[in-house]
C-alpha cells in the first residue's frame, strides 16, 4: 500500500476579536481545519465567545 500524501488540508486556530481588543486576560480560541486549495484566505466565523457571552467574529490567526 502506498504511502498517502500530506494533502491540502491544514490545522487553522480562530481568534475572538472582541478579546483580543479589549485588553483583559483571556481571548477564546478554538482550532478547526480548512483546504488550502478551496480556501487560501484567512477564515472568519463567528462562533460563541465564553469571556463575552455571546456570539463573535473570530478570526484564523498564525
Amino acid at each position: 500500500m502506498a504511502a498517502k500524501g500530506k494533502g491540502a488540508r491544514v490545522i487553522i486556530h480562530l481568534e475572538c476579536q472582541t478579546c483580543r481588543k479589549s485588553g483583559l486576560p483571556g481571548v477564546s480560541r478554538y482550532h478547526t481545519t480548512k483546504n488550502k486549495k478551496t480556501t487560501p484566505d484567512r477564515m472568519e466565523l463567528k462562533k460563541y465567545c465564553k469571556f463575552e457571552r455571546k456570539h463573535t467574529l473570530h478570526k484564523e490567526v498564525k
